[in-house]
């Protein structure tokens, strides 16, 4: 039987600890998906203590696999594809592409090719390099054709990835390689801190449902693959496992959308409608790309128990921050549907204790689910008001007249929404499909709040979000 000359990562990996197999793909893809969050806070938490411009170097395929804003400027990024995207095509001359004019196009992304026939083609990898550690992750399938997921720390392993992969690179791009390899051997190749690793282990915990002690967990090796724990529902739930597989589906094709357009927007002289319409694309994809996240999270949620740990990711945060760059963007989402969202805002906004990384993620979920089951013309109004130990956000959509005390306004009729699955609700007026009551409000109680939808005769539906107040500020 004929046998691909270079090694996939996933052997590669296997050579040193056996991957986690796994008869359903969704294990596997949990698996992969907790392990890049945990190494994404890693690398968050890392860029945080340091003032060094670039970061660290991240190989990812077949798309981005971080795509958080303070990673993506303080990361250099390569993305191999088997569908890749030539930036230099679009020029009016023909040559080969070299390292200034792949670093004058993108300084810090490049999208490199695979060939189709190989079966690193077929799999999802991320080797990070920065100076505190390196690692490997990747998933795929076994030689019995099983999906499966491992990781590394193991300077070695790891160095033995980046060997397979530079010999793909040198077949299609060598002119690349030299300054590949540069930014490779320029961190650090020494066994992480074990405190880096003990770091990576509490976050992968945060990530993953029901967490158990494995009895082989005693192997002190670097590159071993620990088992991981995965919730299996007593009862079989197929439309969320459909679910979850779409999500990536449409996420990883957004994600390599979205990468392209980044590299057309920094080249030079571009024309204005050029420049408008690539800049709608990436705001379309960057959107889509945040709606799927949500889903993903509401599948873990819903077919998870309640983690203690979520409650490590609740912090003290300011709303006012993430008001002032949110509303914003929810007010020209909302006029590109020819709607009006006014808000009423304290003067001195309090901070709360939430999760920082999902509340802008989820308030802009609830508004854009809000706002599209209202019709053209609506003027939505929302209000930030004290109420105790809480903090209570209000979504109320006002009467025509704009009167909010107005008492001749005629009775709103509740949109019709049709459920599919255990997750999602349709809107057949509007063709809007998105997360039903009970999933939203475990998102709200991921992140420390609490979701309440009323029926008003007068108004229609109206979203109360109540999160709590630091403890200093409600004593005071």
């Amino acid at each position: 039987m004929y046998k691909w000359i270079l090694p996939s990562l996933l052997e590669i990996v296997a050579e040193c600890q056996p991957p986690t197999a796994a008869y359903q793909p969704m294990k596997a893809l949990h698996q992969w998906r907790a392990s890049v969050a945990a190494v994404e806070q890693l690398l968050l938490n890392q860029i945080s203590t340091s003032s060094d411009a670039i970061h660290g170097l991240v190989l990812a395929a077949p798309a981005p696999v971080f795509i958080h804003p303070i990673l993506s400027e303080n990361l250099q990024k390569v993305t191999f594809t088997a569908k890749p995207f030539n930036p230099l095509a679009l020029m009016p001359f023909q040559m080969s592409a070299t390292t200034e004019m792949v670093n004058e196009i993108a300084p810090h992304e490049t999208v490199l090719p695979l060939l189709p026939i190989d079966p690193l083609a077929r799999e999802q990898f991320c080797l990070v390099f920065t100076n505190k550690f390196r690692l490997v992750l990747v998933l795929g399938e076994d030689d019995n054709g099983k999906a499966a997921f491992s990781f590394s720390f193991e300077p070695l392993v790891v160095e033995q990835a980046w060997r397979a992969i530079a010999q793909r690179i040198m077949l299609t791009n060598p002119d690349l390689f030299p300054e590949l390899e540069a930014s490779v051997q320029k961190y650090s190749t020494a066994v992480p801190d074990y405190r880096i690793i003990m770091q990576f282990s509490q976050l992968l915990l945060m990530q993953l449902p029901e967490p158990e002690v494995s009895s082989s967990s005693s192997s002190s090796s670097a590159c071993s693959t620990p088992h991981i724990p995965h919730h299996t529902p007593h009862t079989s739930r197929p439309d969320i496992e459909l679910l979850q597989a779409f999500a990536h589906e449409v996420r990883t094709p957004l994600a390599t959308i979205r990468t392209i357009t980044k590299l057309l927007l920094k080249q030079k002289d571009l024309p204005a409608k050029v420049i408008k319409r690539l800049e709608i694309i990436d705001r379309e994809c960057t959107e889509q790309i945040d709606r799927m996240e949500l889903l993903f999270k509401a599948v873990e949620l819903e077919t998870s128990p309640p983690v203690k740990s979520t409650n490590a990711q609740l912090t003290v945060m300011s709303l006012d921050q993430v008001l002032r760059s949110s509303i914003p963007r929810w007010q020209e989402a909302a006029n590109r549907r020819n709607l009006t969202l006014d808000f009423v805002l304290p003067q001195q906004m309090p901070t709360v204790i939430s999760n920082p990384n999902m509340l802008d993620r989820v308030l802009t979920g609830l508004i854009e689910n809000f706002t599209r089951s209202l019709p053209a013309g609506s003027r939505i109004q929302v209000q930030v008001i004290p109420a105790g130990d809480q903090l209570k956000l209000q979504l109320l959509p006002l009467a025509e007249s704009t009167d909010v005390n107005a008492k001749t306004a005629s009775p709103c009729t509740p949109p019709i929404r049709q459920a599919i699955g255990q997750l999602l609700m349709f809107q057949p007026e509007t063709g809007t499909i998105s997360l039903n009551l009970s999933a939203t409000k475990h998102l709200f109680q991921a992140i420390g709040g609490k979701l309440i939808v009323r029926q008003r005769p007068r108004y229609g539906e109206v979203l109360t979000i109540f999160l709590p107040l630091e403890v200093s500020q409600v004593r005071s």
